[in-house]
């Protein structure tokens, strides 16, 4: 009898095992990778609880307000022709600035493009917000980033394809 319970056990285990693989098999992926893009940390500094006001003239005004101490990142991206960053977002907010080249960048809500040039910046909320970065254009590209999260936060969390993108 013993030798039975055994043998059903193993069978058992053998049979959860077939119908997990085909479960795991039949999973999508849930991110996209970055192909012909090169990130390169330039700086990171750990800042304390920030609570900026700045207003020099009345005409600007700029406030920044942290309730923890947060990790401030500055990094180089080399983007190849035809090459693109992969869906992704940001635990903070990131400040681009086209270096050189031109970029398109594609919100993952609309998947409309929008066209950066050498001098231009683009702010990225991050918080969930979904993007894509690609070169679309005949020559390499770049952009400097600053990049604002919580301290000891994982700087890119991957994401899948909208369902409203089609490349």
């Amino acid at each position: 009898m013993r030798q039975h319970h055994s043998r059903f056990a193993t069978a058992a285990v053998l049979a959860a095992a077939a119908l997990s693989s085909s479960i795991f098999v039949a999973v999508p992926a849930y991110s996209t990778a970055a192909s012909g893009f090169t990130a390169t940390q330039i700086a990171k500094g750990v800042y304390g609880e920030m609570d900026l006001n700045a207003d020099k003239d009345a005409r600007w005004d700029l406030k920044l307000k942290t309730k923890a101490d947060s990790d401030v990142y500055v990094t180089r991206n080399a983007i190849a022709v035809g090459g693109q960053s992969g869906w992704h977002t940001h635990p903070g907010p990131s400040l681009i600035t086209v270096t050189v080249g031109e970029i398109t960048v594609y919100e993952a809500d609309l998947c409309t493009p929008i066209h950066y040039r050498a001098g231009d910046g683009s702010i990225d909320l991050g918080s969930g917000h979904v993007h894509l970065i690609r070169n679309e254009s005949s020559a390499a590209a770049e952009t400097v980033v600053v990049q604002i999260i919580p301290k000891d936060a994982t700087r890119r969390i991957d994401a899948p394809v909208p369902n409203n993108c089609n490349f």
